[in-house]
C-alpha cells in the first residue's frame, strides 16, 4: 500500500516522515498524470503545487484555517490531500469530482471561484470577520503571479495592507506563467528576483565576515541589517509589497518543502497580513509537460502518458477564427487584436506570430482589455478583443460606457460560448446575449457554421460606430448549412409546406433547428427555419416573417431571460403583432459539470424536445392536427 492510500485528512500528513512525504508527493505527481490521461484537466498547473500544497497542509489546519486557491484550477492537489483522491477517475466527468474547488464536496472548500483575481478579496473578507468575531484563525490564499496582473488582485492587496489584525497569509505561487508566460510590469519585477540570487549569495559572504571581525557585536548586526534591506530593494522587488505596509517573506522554492514549511510556519507566527513568495515551475515532475513550450499541459486534452502526445482532434471553432484573423489583418492595417492572458486559448496566437506589433496580451485583465480596446478605436485602430464568453461578464461596465457610449468600433470575439461542459458552472458561457441585449447600439452576430464566422467577423469589422460581437461555441463547428434565400438579413434554411411553424435557430442551434424541422414535417406541419445571423438588434425582416406563420419557436445556447427569444418577443409585442412565441434556451441556474451534449439534453435544448413541445403547442393552436411524436430510441446529435 502506498503513502497516498493513508492520507484521508490533512492532520494525517503530520504523522509521515520525511522519507514517506517524499514518497507522497511522488504518488500525487503519478496520479494527477494518471487521471488527467485519460479525462484531461488542468495538469501543468497541479504539477507545479505539490509541495506548495503539501507544505500548507502541514502548517495550518483546515477546515478551521481556510484555504482558498485563485482560479481554483490548482486545487487538485489540495483535494487529493482532503479525503479525494479516489475519486479522481471521474474528475470532471458528470457526477464526478469538479476541476475546481466545490462546497458540495468538501467541507474544505470554501471558494467555487474559477475567474481569477478573487481570491484576495474572499480572503480578506474572510480574515476580517474572524477578527471580528475572536476567533483564532488564520486565511491562507494562494494565487499565481498570473492572476496578480488582474486589477481586482491589487484593489484588495490595497485593502489588506490597511487591516493590522487580519491572519492573512498570502501566498504567491510564481511560476511565470498564467496560461503562457506572464506578461506586464509586475511580471518583470518578479522575474528579476525570480532570477537573480545575487543578494542573498552577498549576504551570505557578509555575514560570515562580519562574525569573523571580534568586538563589532550589536553594530556588526545593525550593520547587516542596514545592508540587508539596502541589497534587497537593490536587487529585488519585495519593495512593491512592504511599500504598501504588508510583511514579506522569500523567495523561497516552492518544490522545496521544508523550505516552504519554514516560511509558511514564520508567516502564520506574525500576527498580521504576511506574503510568502514562492517560486514554482509548472508541470513540475512530469518531463512531456515540462517541455511543452506553449503552456507546459496547463489543460490538455487526454494524452499518452509516455510520449505526452494529445489525442488528435479535429479543426474547431477556434481554428476558423485563427485563420480569419490573420486573413483580416493581411487586408487591414487598422485591425489589432487584444487578449487577456489567453492568446493560444483564443487562436490569436497565428495572428501575434505575423503582426506582433498589432497583438497585445494586457493579462487576466478584461476590463482593461476593453477600455485599452475603446482608445485604441478613438485613435483609428479597429481592436479585435478575444476573450472567453464566460469572461467577458468582468468588463461589462467597459463595454457599455467606455465603448459604447462613445460609439465606437470595437469587435468582441467570444470564444467558447454557451453550454462548455467540463469546466462547470462559471465556465459556460449562456450570459453575454442575455447582459449585452441593454447595451445601446451594441450589434450581436451568432454564426452557425465555419462559414458564417468568416463572413460574419468581416462584417462586424466593418462597424466603426459601435461595438459588435461575435460569439461562437466550444468544440467542432457542424458541416455549413447553406441558405435557401435570405430576407433582410436573415437566412432562409429550410421552407417547407404551411406557414405553421417559423423556427428561430440562433447561432450553432440552427443544426437543432433543422432537427425540429425535420421531425415536424414528419408529423405534417408546415415549417420554415431561419438563422437571424445578427441577433440584435432585431431584424425587421424577422418581424415580417413571425407575422406570416401561427408560432413562432426561438431555439438558443443561452439563458432564456433576457435572451434572443426575449428580444423577438419584446419586438413582436412593440410591432403589434400577436404571434405567440415558445421560447428554448438555457435556464436561469449554475450548470452541474458535464459534456456539452448531456447538458443540453438535461435542459430540453434537443431537437426531439423541442418539437414535442411545438407539436403540443401547434395541436392548442388548432392550426394542424400533427400526428404525436413517438419516443425515440436513439441519440439526437446536438449542436
Amino acid at each position: 500500500m502506498g503513502v497516498l492510500a493513508t492520507v484521508k485528512e490533512p492532520r494525517d500528513l503530520r504523522d509521515l516522515t520525511e522519507a514517506q512525504l517524499d514518497d507522497l508527493a511522488t504518488e500525487i505527481r503519478d496520479l494527477l498524470v494518471r487521471s488527467t490521461s485519460k479525462v484531461g484537466g488542468h495538469l501543468g498547473p497541479n504539477l507545479g503545487v505539490v509541495e506548495l500544497t503539501m507544505g500548507i497542509h502541514r502548517v495550518f489546519d483546515s477546515p478551521r484555517d481556510r484555504v482558498v486557491f485563485d482560479t481554483g484550477h490548482q486545487s487538485y492537489v489540495h483535494k487529493i490531500l482532503t479525503g479525494r483522491a479516489d475519486d479522481f477517475d471521474v474528475l470532471r466527468q458528470e457526477g464526478g469530482l469538479s476541476g475546481y474547488p466545490s462546497q458540495a464536496e468538501s467541507e474544505h472548500d470554501i471558494v467555487e471561484n474559477s475567474h481569477a483575481s478573487t481570491a484576495l478579496s474572499y480572503a480578506d473578507g474572510l480574515a476580517k470577520a474572524y477578527a471580528i468575531r475572536g476567533e483564532d484563525r488564520h486565511v491562507v490564499a494562494v494565487i499565481g503571479d498570473g492572476a496578480l496582473t488582474g486589477g481586482m488582485a491589487w484593489e484588495a492587496l490595497n485593502n489588506i495592507a490597511v487591516a493590522p489584525d487580519s491572519r492573512l497569509v498570502i501566498v504567491v505561487n510564481d511560476n511565470g506563467r498564467s496560461y503562457t508566460p506572464t506578461v506586464g510590469g509586475l511580471a518583470t519585477a518578479l522575474a528579476s528576483l525570480r532570477t537573480d540570487p545575487r543578494y542573498e549569495q552577498l549576504l551570505d559572504v557578509v555575514k560570515r565576515r562580519l562574525n569573523g571581525v571580534p568586538g563589532v557585536g550589536p553594530a556588526a548586526y545593525d550593520a547587516l541589517h542596514a545592508m540587508k534591506k539596502g541589497v534587497k530593494d537593490a536587487f529585488a522587488p519585495q519593495g512593491l509589497f512592504e511599500d504598501l505596509g504588508l510583511k514579506y517573506v522569500g523567495p523561497v522554492d516552492g518544490h522545496d518543502r521544508g523550505a516552504v514549511e519554514q516560511a509558511l510556519t514564520q508567516a502564520k507566527k506574525f500576527r498580521g497580513p504576511v506574503i510568502v513568495h514562492a517560486i514554482t515551475r509548472k508541470g513540475f515532475g512530469y518531463d512531456a509537460a515540462e517541455r511543452h513550450e506553449a503552456d507546459q499541459f496547463h489543460s490538455p486534452q487526454p494524452f499518452d502518458i509516455a510520449s505526452g502526445e494529445e489525442r488528435k482532434r479535429g479543426r474547431i471553432w477556434t481554428d476558423h477564427f485563427s485563420e480569419a484573423m490573420v486573413a483580416l489583418g493581411e487586408r487591414r492595417e487598422d485591425v489589432v487584436g487584444i487578449t487577456a492572458a489567453m492568446m493560444h486559448p483564443v487562436g490569436l496566437d497565428a495572428f501575434q506570430a505575423q503582426f506582433p506589433e498589432r497583438t497585445f496580451d494586457v493579462g487576466i485583465a478584461e476590463q482593461h482589455a476593453a477600455t485599452s480596446a475603446a482608445g485604441m478605436a478613438m485613435a483609428g485602430l479597429h481592436p479585435v478583443v478575444a476573450v472567453y464568453a464566460t469572461f467577458l461578464n468582468r468588463a461589462f461596465d467597459q463595454v457599455l460606457m467606455d465603448v459604447a457610449l462613445h460609439r465606437l468600433g470595437v469587435t468582441f470575439v467570444l470564444d467558447r460560448s454557451g453550454v462548455t461542459g467540463d469546466d462547470g458552472a462559471s465556465h459556460n458561457g449562456m450570459w453575454d446575449m442575455s447582459v449585452l441585449q441593454c447595451v445601446p447600439g451594441l450589434r450581436l452576430a451568432a454564426p452557425r457554421d465555419a462559414t458564417r464566422l468568416h463572413a460574419l467577423l468581416d462584417e462586424a469589422v466593418a462597424v466603426d460606430d459601435a461595438p459588435t460581437v461575435v460569439r461562437f461555441p466550444k468544440g467542432a463547428p457542424p458541416a455549413d448549412l447553406e441558405a435557401v434565400d435570405r430576407v433582410g438579413g436573415v437566412d432562409v434554411l429550410v421552407r417547407d409546406g404551411a406557414r405553421d411553424v417559423l423556427v428561430v435557430g440562433v447561432g450553432s442551434m440552427a443544426t437543432t433547428a433543422m432537427g425540429v424541422a425535420e421531425r415536424l414535417r414528419a408529423q405534417g406541419v408546415g415549417v420554415t427555419v431561419v438563422d437571424p445571423r445578427w441577433v440584435k438588434p432585431v431584424d425587421p425582416a424577422l418581424l415580417d416573417l413571425a407575422r406570416d406563420h401561427a408560432l413562432v419557436v426561438s431555439i438558443e445556447d443561452n439563458g432564456v431571460q433576457g435572451g434572443v427569444g426575449a428580444s423577438i418577443l419584446q419586438a413582436l409585442n412593440a410591432a403589434g403583432i400577436d404571434t405567440p412565441v415558445r421560447l428554448h434556451g438555457i435556464p436561469q441556474e449554475f450548470l452541474d459539470h458535464a459534456k456539452r451534449d448531456a447538458i443540453l439534453a438535461r435542459v430540453g435544448l434537443t431537437a426531439q424536445e423541442i418539437a414535442r413541445d411545438t407539436v403540443e403547442a401547434v395541436s392548442a393552436l388548432d392550426v394542424c392536427t400533427p400526428v404525436p411524436l413517438a419516443e425515440e430510441t436513439t441519440d439526437d446529435t446536438l449542436a
